[in-house]
């Protein structure tokens, strides 16, 4: 294990030790060791099967690990519900969207910013009656591109645009690492460059880790990869050097 960053006095956002997951006779996860810092940007690939969800759902704590160690900034959380997780800085959005397509996109900002609050709603009250809220949100959806859209029904934001806007929503708990379960599932090749973009814009002191078919979004967002073969890290290294690895190439790359 690298503990570089810790005699330098810094602690890893995430830190993973040796996890492990089985499912009765399936070996999902084998030993996977990982360390994310504040402002990294990091990316997960494997083919399908490899074991990149089970992995986020062990780190996001939905399901329990069978070894191993999950940490953040130094605390373990291993057997934390999710709902602390998040309190302490996690967040993260899934392969499939849930918005609340009916509602504006200021309004299910708005619902994403008070429902990780202790106080939650007061049901009788508007929204807009949150001012502190309100204001948040505007900040949000201005540094993301997104405040000309805020009266607009989710509904008709185009795909590309929804997944974007997951990942707004996802920042509305002010995380300090963002986990992304495949952000450019199902967008064309226009969109996904927009995806890429998107990304790029984000905070630099936000911490992600990526989970992506994409290779172009890997390649352009991430700069360290690891890649995960029956639930196995069996190479890391820069976007130049698992473009290039032979191995990688025969496992993943040029498959679908």
């Amino acid at each position: 294990m690298n503990t570089g960053n810790r005699a330098n006095g810094k602690v890893p956002v995430l830190e993973l030790r040796g996890l492990d997951k089985r499912f009765d006779g399936l070996h999902a996860v084998r030993d996977v060791t990982l360390q994310l810092m504040a402002g990294d940007r990091k990316a997960i690939i494997g083919p399908n099967g490899a074991g990149k969800t089970t992995l986020f759902n062990l780190i996001t704590g939905i399901y329990p690990v069978t070894s191993g160690q999950v940490l953040l900034f130094g605390q373990d959380v291993t057997n934390w519900p999710r709902h602390r997780r998040t309190a302490l800085g996690m967040a993260r959005t899934f392969q499939v969207t849930s918005l609340f397509l009916g509602l504006t996109v200021l309004d299910n900002v708005l619902l994403a910013i008070n429902g990780v609050r202790p106080s939650k709603f007061v049901m009788w009250r508007l929204l807009s009656s949150y001012r502190e809220a309100y204001d948040k949100a505007h900040h949000l959806l201005e540094q993301a591109s997104f405040l000309d859209r805020k009266d607009t029904q989710v509904r008709n934001l185009s795909h590309g645009e929804k997944r974007q806007f997951e990942i707004v929503l996802g920042l509305a708990s002010d995380p300090k690492i963002l986990l992304l379960d495949e952000p450019a599932a199902g967008l064309s090749s226009g969109e996904s460059a927009e995806m890429s973009e998107f990304l790029m814009k984000l905070d630099s002191r936000l911490a992600i880790l990526l989970i992506e078919h994409d290779m172009d979004v890997v390649f352009d967002v991430a700069s360290h990869i690891s890649v995960l073969h029956f639930g196995e890290v069996i190479e890391t290294g820069t976007p130049q050097q698992i473009h290039s690895s032979a191995k990688v190439q025969e496992i993943y790359l040029g498959t679908d």
